[in-house]
């Protein structure tokens, strides 16, 4: 037994459940094994399972196109319909997303923070001949992945910077490119500029965009950002797109 599992109550239950779900909830499209639930947790496989079998009995998970992966299930997808703020924040930003792609070409994005994670709460595709989605909605990634979380991290506080990059450090061995030096000199960049890039650090051969929302009150939880393949990221488009990017974070579009 791991040093995880000891001493098992009610709260650790719901903390194994709540991280297993974030774990799955950030991983590949076809879904994540038992195996790679159980070595991300920190868990013995009967443990793992015990706890996957409750989820996919609630609905909460549930197997994908093989049927020995887990994906989120239909619940978690009704649950977040009922979000009712965030649902607010994805209707007031969806024709500024919507407008975006339709003058940039590129699938643009509305993200938004949650914890140490960014999740994609709307996309809009553009009308560029090769099309780049590297997120799909409902996809979480940790802050500083990606132009969007980039942007949102860059808007926090120094100490909070420190803090989620110390929360994110053991999630970044499926990102080869990315360190968590490396991540702090593009917040460094996104904070001198106001826009985090992204060349090909997330997805290869793809360039991102992005830009924290400005929040009445406290830091950003909101960044619209872009991606587009690098054969259509030129540096006039660059710098038409940034350019235009700061105006649609000001809900001019």
């Amino acid at each position: 037994m791991s040093d995880s599992e000891k001493k098992p109550d009610g709260t650790q239950a719901i903390r194994r459940a709540a991280a297993i779900l974030k774990h799955i909830a950030r991983g590949p499209e076809n879904g994540v094994s038992l195996r790679g639930v159980s070595e991300a947790m920190d868990l013995s496989r009967s443990t793992t399972h015990r706890i996957l079998r409750c989820l996919l009995d609630e609905k909460l998970i549930e197997h994908g196109d093989d049927a020995r992966r887990y994906v989120v299930g239909s619940l978690t997808f009704e649950l977040g319909l009922a979000a009712t703020n965030r649902q607010h924040e994805v209707m007031r930003w969806r024709a500024a997303v919507d407008a975006l792609a339709k003058r940039t070409g590129a699938t643009v994005y509305l993200m938004g923070r949650s914890g140490n994670e960014s999740v994609c709460l709307y996309k809009a595709e553009g009308s560029s001949v090769v099309r780049v989605i590297p997120v799909e909605v409902g996809q979480r990634r940790p802050l500083g992945v990606g132009a969007g979380a980039t942007a949102l991290l860059a808007a926090t506080t120094d100490g909070d910077l420190d803090r989620v990059l110390s929360g994110i450090a053991p999630y970044l061995d499926r990102y080869p490119a990315l360190t968590i030096d490396r991540i702090r000199r593009n917040v460094e960049a996104a904070r001198k500029t106001g826009l985090a890039e992204s060349r090909g650090l997330v997805v290869e051969g793809v360039y991102g965009l992005g830009i924290a929302v400005p929040a009445n009150h406290g830091p950003p939880t909101l960044a619209l950002s872009l991606a587009a393949h690098q054969s259509a990221a030129t540096d006039d488009q660059i710098a038409l797109w940034k350019r235009w990017m700061p105006k649609a974070a000001q809900g001019k579009y």
